[in-house]
């Protein structure tokens, strides 16, 4: 009888042994994310459509489904913040500009500041109340001063959309209200997110927690940032929360670390708890795994390029944004180096940020990343004049 439970009693003595080892194991993987048998990390489980990309580089981290079309909520507000910071940059309107407020503007469901018809707000403050507070009507109200209708700023969408190479989106309005034909993926709006943030203040909207409009009158309106994360994660700045009964719970968020900034987008979250943890996972993976090597700080000369028959001969050329290309923490980042290819000549007239060559980023024979070099200002074509007095100078030189 002994012997026929001495294997019991073995059995029991081992699992009871082992049960301290595998709590310890259980505590150890517990937040970190999960892994396949292959290997490959498993990021955002809860949601329908994610991507996490480096946004120096756009270089892809983790994807699920990215390319999937989806209503993407008012996560379509990044466009619109684009087109905004565009022509504040092209100075077709200032911050400090006037918006008097349509019937129509005012008229928009959902979240909104409120806005009521013939009331009058600047444009920096209507930007706050779209970055900030995920304003519909703000987002008209921008629209309607940008391209005079709505319809007309969805068209622009459309056609920047066009110009970013996003194959799976189609606009229908500027603040994501439910409409058929309206949808975008995650892989989308991530390169959308990126442009954006090539324009460096808009942080300055994204990232504020709260804020107030209408401060000196009657009326104040506190806003507080729909994406939570600006508050409980550090280093985290934007970019843009969505939700619709469709779309379910969206956001396109970035953070920066040092300087290292990534954009982390999900989409069908089934609520904001979830959504925000499952982002705030995602970053946390990127910046324990990962670190960029700087090629290029925003303002640093590139190098100059010659203007065939420009009203100026040669532009120099700045860094509009920080280049830099992204590693795995602990990788060889020896023999990494950078050249500059112009398609030069390039002929006048040219446009302020017409693609005019590519820098690109090697170690040793391999080709490390790409990134496009924009004319930095408008070059009109010289008159005869200027082009005979430039040929005598070049003969008496």
């Amino acid at each position: 009888m002994v012997r026929r439970l001495r294997p019991v009693l073995l059995l029991v003595l081992s699992m009871i042994m082992a049960l301290p080892a595998a709590a310890a194991a259980e505590e150890k993987t517990k937040g970190a994310p999960a892994s396949s048998q292959d290997g490959a990390v498993k990021l955002a489980p809860s949601a329908r459509s994610a991507i996490l990309m480096d946004a120096d580089s756009g270089t892809i981290i983790f994807e699920k489904n990215s390319h999937d079309r989806l209503p993407p909520a008012s996560i379509t507000k990044i466009m619109t913040m684009l087109l905004v910071m565009e022509a504040l940059d092209e100075g077709r309107i200032k911050l400090t500009d006037k918006v008097t407020t349509s019937e129509y503007a005012a008229s928009m469901g959902g979240s909104q500041i409120f806005l009521e018809a013939g009331e009058e707000m600047t444009v920096e403050d209507l930007l706050k109340g779209v970055a900030i507070a995920s304003g519909n009507d703000a987002s008209v109200a921008l629209a309607e001063k940008i391209a005079g209708t709505e319809q007309e700023f969805v068209r622009l969408m459309n056609e920047k959309a066009q110009q970013l190479g996003l194959k799976n989106t189609h606009f229908v309005n500027v603040n994501g209200l439910p409409a058929e034909n309206h949808y975008t993926s995650a892989y989308d709006i991530a390169v959308m997110s990126r442009e954006l943030l090539k324009h460096t203040e808009i942080t300055k909207y994204t990232g504020l927690y709260q804020d107030y409009l209408r401060k000196d009158t009657d009326r104040p309106f506190w806003l507080v940032n729909t994406n939570k994360l600006v508050r409980f994660y550090a280093g985290a700045d934007g970019l843009k929360t969505g939700y619709t009964s469709e779309a379910k719970f969206c956001l396109s968020a970035t953070a920066k670390r040092d300087n290292f900034r990534v954009i982390a987008v999900v989409m069908g979250e089934p609520d904001t708890k979830t959504r925000n943890a499952e982002v705030a996972q995602m970053f946390d993976y990127a910046f324990a795994m990962y670190t960029n090597v700087p090629i290029y700080k925003e303002g640093d000369t590139i190098g100059t390029v010659r203007i065939a028959k420009g009203e100026v001969p040669r532009l120099e050329l700045k860094a509009r944004h920080p280049y830099s290309v992204l590693m795995k923490k602990g990788a060889n980042m020896k023999d990494i180096r950078h050249e500059l290819r112009l398609d030069e000549p390039v002929k006048a007239p040219v446009k302020a940020g017409q693609k005019i060559g590519k820098v690109i980023v090697y170690q040793g024979a391999n080709v490390l990343a790409e990134f496009d070099v924009e004319a930095p200002e408008n070059v009109g074509r010289a008159n005869w004049w200027t082009l005979f007095k430039r040929t005598c100078a070049e003969l008496f030189a």
